[in-house]
């Protein structure tokens, strides 16, 4: 069992099937896996993409850092609303940013972020690193150096990570353990640059898994692989890329 996390899910999560905006029904199931985290003894930090409101590199043909303030504005928006349902099921949460909005948020630093954690606290960490240019995957790896998480769990719509598209390739191998090296000889698509260099050299494992939830023509969202608790228990699921 790990004892800190640093959970990375895409905003694309939050909308369920409608692939836009907020589906209620999804944000809650994936809440009350946090709280079973949380009563395990897990402290967990959150980043959540933007993507279901914004992509910043489909914004035709606005100036790019302005498409990258919009798209910190949307997981700023996703944060808060994760952060009441967390509450609505009893679990205390914090959402931190990297540029002030105190009217909303509190201001990330690192030391209030991990007196957060201690006191059983979930911190959601938005507004990516703050600067344009960078992904939440790379907000997600520099929070997880920040806060001493010992694993980045990284949820996605595929089972792991292939030597390519799985999507359009059959023959695709997934990787049931791969090293730093390996990824970088063989450009394996784990997280962004900037991102992998972070865990790569400050020792930080991630683990790729499918996020597994599914939502039936009634409305009635299930878990079907019960992933993010496995992930979180160090079972062997997805892939894990490390150093070891």
């Amino acid at each position: 069992m790990y004892k800190r996390i640093l959970l990375k899910i895409s905003g694309e999560v939050l909308s369920g099937k409608a692939g836009h905006g907020f589906d209620f029904e999804v944000i809650n199931a994936v809440c009350e896996k946090i709280k079973t985290l949380t009563e395990m003894g897990v402290q967990v930090g959150l980043v959540i993409g933007g993507g279901n409101f914004w992509r910043g590199r489909s914004s035709g043909s606005m100036d790019r850092v302005r498409a990258d303030h919009i798209g910190m504005l949307a997981t700023v928006m996703n944060g808060l609303a994760v952060a009441d349902s967390l509450e609505q099921v009893g679990v205390p949460a914090r959402v931190m940013t990297a540029v002030e909005m105190k009217q909303f948020t509190e201001t990330y630093v690192r030391n209030k972020a991990v007196h957060h954690l201690e006191n059983g606290k979930v911190c959601i960490f938005s507004a990516g690193t703050g600067s344009p240019f960078f992904s939440t995957d790379t907000c997600a790896a520099l929070r997880a150096a920040e806060i001493g998480a010992e694993v980045i769990l990284k949820a996605t719509n595929v089972d792991g990570v292939y030597d390519k598209d799985p999507n359009k390739y059959d023959d695709a191998v997934k990787y049931e353990k791969v090293s730093y090296k390996e990824v970088l000889e063989k450009d394996i698509k784990v997280m962004d640059s900037a991102a992998f260099s972070i865990c790569r050299d400050q020792n930080i494992d991630i683990v790729v898994f499918e996020f597994g939830y599914e939502k039936d023509e009634n409305g009635n969202v299930t878990d079907k692989t019960g992933n993010i608790i496995k992930a979180a228990a160090g079972e062997e699921i997805g892939t894990l890329v490390t150093n070891k």
